[in-house]
Order: structure tokens, then sequence, then C-alpha cells
């Protein structure tokens, strides 16, 4: 009897055999009810397993059609150590005239440990299918049945009509700053008066030298409202404080203008003529408000 009860103990432990292979083993399916045709169900199977048994991704079905009205989308595995997450899509192509009862089919994995395996078997998953029509058709008399489809409803415009009116506000404004700043307005003098004196000097060469201080001191003159002199630019500063930052050329404007009008023999060049001009410049950008 011991040499009997000996063989027996060497023969189960070297038959190699799996004993309880699976620790934990669920499968997670969602609602069974509400599907339509076309739908993809999702099916997610959690196995862990003893240590040194794994998983044969093969025995997995193979993504593509299963039946005539069931594809599987979707076949990914992810494995954590000893447990394995298999993640399916299924979906639904069957239009049933009335709610129906459709089965997922079951599969059995393999698992391995060495030369030895076992299969687990997942059970099949029943769901409830819904038909996309009515049960009962109602027809015309012309023996049709259509029903228009409902009434989008509009937009509201009301905030797009105010926008549009504000930027074409803003528009107008800014046409019009733009315009008033370029001396389009001929009742506004004071945004065109050195505008108009450049064209006069425009036509002007040092030749008419008497004709250019004139035209510039009557610019001058008017924008001051009176007749500006050179020991009244402390005043002409309060009043237009922007004319400040040319100083140094009304300065010379006026010692220039003295020596023409009150020396002899005083001597024109060009270059006199093009610095007139350039005190007109400035002072066109001041009154455009560019500078």
């Amino acid at each position: 009897m011991r040499i009997l009860l000996i063989m027996v103990l060497s023969l189960l432990g070297c038959s190699g055999s799996i004993n309880e292979p699976v620790s934990y083993f669920n499968v997670e399916t969602p609602r069974s009810f509400g599907y339509v045709n076309g739908d993809e169900i999702p099916q997610r199977i959690v196995i862990e397993t003893r240590s040194g048994i794994s998983l044969q991704p093969g025995s997995l079905p193979a993504k593509g059609q299963i039946n005539r009205w069931l594809n599987l989308n979707q076949v990914t595995v992810k494995q954590t150590g000893q447990r394995y997450q298999i993640d399916l899509r299924y979906q639904v192509f069957y239009a049933p005239l009335e709610v129906k009862s459709l089965t997922l089919p079951g599969f059995t994995v393999q698992l391995s440990q060495g030369e030895k395996t076992v299969g687990k078997n997942i059970p099949a998953w029943t769901f409830t299918l819904s038909p996309l029509r009515e049960l009962v058709v109602r027809q015309t008399e012309q023996g049709e049945y259509m029903r228009p489809d409902s009434t989008p409803p509009l937009l509201a415009k009301t905030q797009a009509l105010y926008g549009l009116a504000a930027s074409l506000s803003v528009a107008v404004l800014i046409a019009a700053y733009l315009a008033y700043l370029y001396g389009c307005f001929p009742c506004m003098p004071r945004r065109t008066l050195f505008k108009r004196t450049l064209r006069k000097l425009a036509g002007l060469s040092k030749t008419d030298m008497e004709q250019a201080l004139t035209i510039v001191h009557r610019a001058l003159n008017n924008l001051n409202g009176q007749p500006l002199f050179a020991n009244r630019l402390g005043e002409f500063y309060r009043r237009n404080p922007q004319y400040l930052q040319i100083n140094a050329q009304l300065l010379w404007f006026f010692t220039y203008s003295n020596r023409y009008f009150f020396s002899d023999g005083m001597i024109v060049v060009a270059q006199d003529l093009q610095q007139l001009k350039d005190l007109c410049e400035q002072c066109r950008k001041i009154e455009r408000g560019s500078r």
C-alpha cells in the first residue's frame, strides 16, 4: 500500500496539469436594450491568471464579419502583469420589424502554461434590438406614405444685425476721421491750412522768395488768429503746444524773414526755399496729427 500511495503522488506531481488557472474573471457589458440598426456595442473582459499562465491572443475572435448581421470592429488587449483587459467593439446591422432579441456569440480563450493549455469560456450575451420605423404603415389615398421633415427653427438675427450696425458705424467714424486728417472737409480750414500753403509753394522758385515768405506768414497768422511775430512765439505755443517741437525751424523762419525784408544785399539760394517747404511739411504733419 505504501508503494502504491507513493506512485500515485508521483504521478500527480508530474502530470503538469493547471489547477484553477484563473484567479479573477468578469465580463462587463452595457445595457441590454435600446439598440437600433448600426449601433456599436462594447464588451470588456477582464481575466487575471495565476503566475506562469499567459493568455493566447490568437484565441480571441478575429476582427471583421462574424455573421450576416454582426461585425467585430475592434479588438484590443491590455496586459498589466497577470491581468488581461480585452476590449471588443461589435456593430449591429439588422433592421427588425419589431423588438427582437439577438445574441453576441460566446467564444473560448486559451490560457497556456508551458506546453499545457486550458480554455476559458466567454458566455454569449443577449440584447434587444428595436425597429427604426413604425410597426403600422399609414398610407395616403395614392398608396404613398411620406411625412415632411420638421421645420427647423430660425436662427435669431438680432445679434448679427447689431454687430453689422456697430461695424458700419465704426467704419464711418474711421473714414470721417481720416478725411478730417487729410483735410477733405473745406469747412474746416485749420486742418487744410498748410495743405493749401504747400500747394501754393509747389510752383515757386528762389526768385519768388518774397511771395513764398508772405504765403507762410499768412498761414501762421491764420493759425494764430492774429499776426504772429518771433517775440510772441511763447503765447503761440501756449495755444498750440504741438508746434513747440518745431521751435528751431520757426525761429529760423522768423530770423530769415527779418533778414530778407529788412537787410540789404540778401542772397537767396535754392536751399532756403527748400527749408521753407520743409517747415510747411512739418506743420502739415502736425495739423494732420501724424507728428
